[in-house]
C-alpha cells in the first residue's frame, strides 16, 4: 500500500464536500487518533466531524463548521504528544483533570478509544475527543460516573 494520505473535508450545501486541508506525510496512527478525534481545531475553527471513509491510500474526515474563535498567537510545539483530560463541564470552562504527555499517537489513541478512565481510582465517562492544531494537544472530555474502584473504596 501507498503511504497514507489525510485529507479533512468540509460540508457545503447539500451533501458537496471541498477538502480544506491535506496531509501527505502522515502515519496511519495520527489517522486513526484524528479520526477517533469528534472535534478538529484549526486556524480558530472548531470542526465536528460527521463521518470518514478511505478512497484507496486516501483518509478522508468529513467535517462542519461548529465554531470560530479569534486565533491566539501560535504555540510552539512541544517535544512530545500531550493529552489534556477534562470535566466537561462548560459553566467550570472545562477545567483540566489530568495532563499526559505520550511519545505515539497510538498511546493516544488507547486513551481516548476507551469508553472509561480512571484517576485516582475514579472512573469517568468519555463524552468527546478533540485534536487542537492551534494549541498542539489532543483533548478528552469525560463526565464523572460516581463509580470509584474497589481498592480506593476501602
Amino acid at each position: 500500500m501507498k503511504e497514507p494520505i489525510l485529507e479533512y473535508r468540509l460540508r457545503k450545501g447539500n451533501d458537496t464536500f471541498e477538502p480544506i486541508y491535506h496531509y501527505p506525510d502522515i502515519e496511519l496512527e495520527q489517522i486513526l487518533a484524528r479520526r477517533e478525534c469528534e472535534f478538529f481545531v484549526k486556524e480558530g475553527v472548531t470542526y465536528r466531524q460527521l463521518s470518514s471513509s478511505i478512497e484507496g491510500n486516501v483518509f478522508v474526515i468529513y467535517v462542519e463548521t461548529y465554531e470560530e474563535e479569534p486565533l491566539n498567537d501560535p504555540l510552539f510545539p512541544p517535544e512530545r504528544l500531550v493529552l489534556e483530560i477534562r470535566e466537561l463541564n462548560q459553566r467550570k470552562n472545562n477545567p483540566i483533570l489530568k495532563i499526559e504527555h505520550h511519545d505515539f499517537h497510538l498511546d493516544i489513541l488507547s486513551v481516548i478509544g476507551s469508553v472509561y478512565y480512571y484517576i485516582d481510582g475514579v472512573e469517568w465517562e468519555r463524552d468527546s475527543a478533540e485534536i487542537d492544531e492551534d494549541r498542539y494537544v489532543y483533548l478528552l472530555y469525560v463526565k464523572a460516573t460516581g463509580y470509584k474502584l474497589e481498592e480506593e473504596r476501602k
